[in-house]
């Protein structure tokens, strides 16, 4: 029986373990969102999205599996999608596949899963993305949109200078404040399941492997779990032996659904797009789990991961890289909370000291803010409301201060709740 010392020794092992073998990989994805956030920004994304068209719907499947949008955020940008103007197909076909996908993720599943399931993530996150989409413009009649502003970066990627300092505080600093709480989550999850769960548990109790698909499916729909730090789960479940089809279902269901997306997307666009929504992803993760398990060769999925607990090691990465690494992603993690937390300690000195002498100020608490995109969403849809000249969104603990000279609840209240979130009152 070993002892609490020795249990905690091999859990931060696997800990390093893991981080190590992803972190080489997920600074490489966080450069290249920061190129993708500085020279596609979403406003011309949003150009493409508007006719009720098989090609929107593309369009907006294309454009959503190579962008940096944590999971958190996809939704209140494919609602700001909808509001715009887009067609409500091509919205959900964005919805259905950003979750899923992103560079960083993807980087991540090589790294982690091999190159078969880096491959076929972002092709299932396609063909999902264009069958929801297709369903949902052919199901609904397109309502006329609600007038909102998309938020998003403007920048066309000319400022020369300030447009390389600007992609590495967006990749280093933004959008890794963006997933740090959910993939220090996911790692440590991942550590307590590769120290605690016995090398072929599933494959044991589980002996069939669509009913450990529909165990999954039925544990990851409700849950939140963004696509990066689903990867370290997936991967060792994979090594206590559960299907590499009933992986792909946890990679697939995991971001892509839970509880407030639902909730969300019920209110905003409908129950027939809810339900188009949820089937798509059902249908699409069974059916790609069970090409995986039983059509696909087993070995492409089992012998390609996780090289630190026995696997294929890329051999590419030397260790050294893997360790400076880790180092970097562990001291880039510090510095986002750091960052954080002095930004709001700034933003509430600035607020007291600048406040008008001609405005008023109230306070009202919205839920559902989980990141910076969503803290920049709630303040520019609310910043366009006439009569209030300034927003701040504290994500921390869902306060926003609105100062300006009118307020209208009412239109605050819609406003919020039009772009996916929830207004809670003053």
């Amino acid at each position: 029986m070993l002892k609490i010392g020795e249990y905690l020794k091999i859990y931060f092992n696997e800990l390093i373990g893991l981080l190590n073998d992803m972190a080489p990989w997920l600074l490489l994805g966080f450069l290249i969102a920061g190129i993708l956030h500085i020279f596609f920004p979403q406003k011309k994304i949003n150009a493409l999205m508007g006719k009720n068209s098989t090609k929107s719907v593309i369009n907006a499947a294309l454009f959503g599996i190579p962008l940096p949008l944590c999971s958190c955020g996809v939704i209140p940008t494919g609602i700001s999608f909808y509001k715009n103007g887009a067609s409500k197909g091509s919205a959900v076909s964005f919805m259905i596949s950003t979750p899923q996908t992103g560079v960083d993720s993807i980087m991540v599943t090589y790294s982690m899963l091999g190159l078969p399931f880096a491959i076929l993530r972002p092709f299932i996150a396609l063909v999902t993305g264009l069958f929801g989409g297709i369903v949902t413009n052919r199901i609904s009649n397109r309502e006329a949109p609600v007038s909102s502003t998309l938020p998003g970066n403007s920048s066309n990627g000319n400022g020369g200078r300030n447009s390389l300092i600007r992609m590495f505080q967006y990749a280093f600093v933004e959008f890794l404040q963006d997933i740090a709480k959910w993939l220090i989550i996911g790692l440590l999850v991942a550590a307590l399941i590769a120290v605690f769960v016995p090398n072929d548990f599933f494959a044991s109790y589980i002996k069939n492997d669509f009913v450990g698909m529909l165990i999954i499916l039925a544990a990851s729909i409700p849950v939140y779990v963004c696509a990066t730090s689903s990867v370290p789960i997936a991967a060792v479940l994979l090594l206590k032996g559960i299907s590499p089809g009933a992986a792909l279902v946890f990679l697939m269901a995991g971001p892509a659904t839970n509880a407030a997306t639902i909730s969300v997307i019920g209110n905003v666009m409908g129950k027939k797009t809810l339900i188009t929504y949820l089937i798509t992803l059902i249908i699409g993760a069974l059916t790609f789990g069970l090409l995986i398990d039983y059509v696909l060769p087993r070995e492409w999925f089992i012998n390609s991961h996780l090289g630190h607990l026995g696997g294929h090691e890329h051999g590419l990465l030397p260790n050294w890289l893997k360790t400076g690494s880790g180092i970097t992603l562990f001291l880039l993690l510090i510095n986002s909370y750091l960052q954080r937390y002095l930004k709001n300690r700034k933003q509430n000195k600035i607020d007291n000291l600048i406040k008008p002498l001609d405005m008023n100020e109230i306070k009202v608490f919205v839920k559902g803010m989980t990141c910076n995109h969503c803290k920049m969403s709630v303040e520019t849809n609310l910043g366009n409301i006439e009569g209030i000249s300034k927003v701040n969104a504290n994500i921390g603990n869902g306060e926003v201060t609105l100062t300006g000279d009118n307020f209208d609840l009412d239109k605050i209240k819609s406003v919020v709740e039009g772009i996916g979130y929830t207004f809670q009152g003053k």
